[in-house]
């Protein structure tokens, strides 16, 4: 029997989820999960939010708001490794070992680091290192220790999270190099682009740029929402580009090919786009619906949602611990006479 690949998926805990997530991680990493030929690990990427966020309870809230949304939207827990990154000590320590190995110059290359170092100088700061902590310079080694620790095989993401996974497959083969053959070099997935939404402003969907549309909105919320999204100027009657419309683009993301077609002909036969938007937010009210009721039920029970965590760390301890004994090992880090 083929042994099973390890895929890997995580979310930053960093506000209430959004539609971008549910498209492009959430309904993708659960329909994953139930191929027999996987063993899925997701995780709540917690001390990742750390670099952004400096509100504790908005730390927290999300937390517990998206492990709910995981499993409101359908995620069996008996099924998966289903946990929060802070219940891995190892992942933090294998963080240090890695970052111990990795050079200043890989870290140079990372696009958040430049993008930070560029607004900057655009900015004319005279100081091009302003406000970049720690956390966002080493961000790519904690990823790398994320994926590591478990020794995945896959790592869906998005095209802004390749070069994260192409640094954590050169961090592991200079490691292995170093020490010996302790982790697998993973390959990454690039996920559909139909699931990086564009938000209410016509830009990335995120919650940076508070232009999401967060899933469990009540129904007059979301319409409101909806109505915001930007649009051109073209009026009723003349026909639509549907290549650049934020509108078609999340309509896409949720509906099926057939329904979708309909849909783009409407755009050549010049629909109205506060008709479209109506079409779209019946179709998000309609898919969301169901999650939302589970949702409401989940969220009453904190503790019930503790204990799946928890339960969740078990596991996934189960397969860090030898991971980090083989690396403490490797490194030096041992009993004496071992």
């Amino acid at each position: 029997m083929p042994k099973k690949k390890r895929v890997l998926t995580g979310i930053t805990t960093t506000g209430s989820p959004h539609i971008g997530n549910l498209a492009g991680a959430i309904l993708p990493a659960i329909k994953a999960s139930k191929k027999k030929s996987t063993d899925s690990f997701l995780f709540l990427a917690d001390y990742h939010s750390l670099i952004k966020n400096k509100d504790p309870e908005l730390t927290s809230a999300s937390s517990f708001e998206i492990a709910a949304c995981w499993l409101a939207c359908g995620l069996d827990p008996k099924e998966v490794i289903f946990y929060r990154q802070s219940d891995i000590p190892h992942i933090m320590e294998l963080a240090w070992v890695l970052s111990c190995l990795t050079s200043k110059g890989l870290m140079n290359r990372a696009h958040a680091y430049k993008a930070a170092v560029s607004e900057n100088k655009t900015k004319s700061n005279k100081d091009l290192e302003r406000g970049i902590t720690m956390g966002l310079y080493n961000y790519p080694v904690l990823m790398s220790a994320d994926i590591l620790i478990f020794n995945a095989d896959v790592v869906p993401v998005g095209l802004d999270q390749k070069q994260h996974v192409e640094m954590t497959r050169d961090i592991a083969s200079r490691f292995n190099h170093h020490y010996g053959e302790i982790f697998k070099i993973p390959e990454v997935s690039i996920e559909d682009e139909a699931g990086v939404l564009p938000g209410i402003d016509g830009r990335k969907m995120s919650k940076s740029y508070n232009n999401v549309i967060p899933i469990f909105l009540n129904k007059d919320d979301l319409r409101k929402k909806i109505m915001k999204i930007k649009t051109d100027s073209k009026t009723p009657g003349e026909p639509k580009e549907t290549e650049n419309s934020s509108i078609f683009s999340i309509y896409r993301a949720f509906a099926p090919e057939d329904q979708t077609r309909k849909f783009q002909d409407l755009y050549k036969e010049g629909i109205s786009w506060g008709e479209a938007k109506e079409l779209l937010f019946e179709l998000l009210k309609n898919q969301i619906q169901p999650f939302r009721q589970e949702y409401k039920e989940l969220i009453k029970d904190k503790s019930a949602l503790e204990k799946i965590l928890l339960l969740g760390a078990e596991k996934a301890l189960d397969i860090s611990t030898p991971i980090i004994n083989k690396v403490r090992k490797a490194v030096g880090i041992r009993a004496f006479g071992d």
